[in-house]
């Protein structure tokens, strides 16, 4: 088995008003020193790796966010494999 770690944030050039609100409102709790905040999601994906080899679970899981977790127009993605033991 083995699981893949994503994660998907909106590319630096995109504006991220959900950051700058958690900016504004951690200043306002009195961290003036948050100089600012970026808001992105995590995945955990289990995948069954009997019979396929770690070159094409990358390949599988590269073509997942592309196609459906993450919107490449503006979001950038990366991911981890890592062999959970049984």
């Amino acid at each position: 088995m083995i699981l893949a770690k994503i994660h998907v944030t909106l590319k630096k050039s995109v504006l991220d008003p959900q950051g700058v609100a958690i900016s504004e409102a951690l200043h306002s709790m009195g961290y003036p020193h948050v100089e600012s905040a970026r808001l992105g999601k995590y995945l955990e994906l289990r995948l069954d790796d009997r019979g396929r080899s770690k070159n094409e679970l990358q390949a599988q899981v590269k073509d997942m966010c592309e196609r459906l977790l993450a919107n490449t127009v503006i979001e950038h993605y990366e991911f981890e494999l890592q062999a959970i033991p049984s």
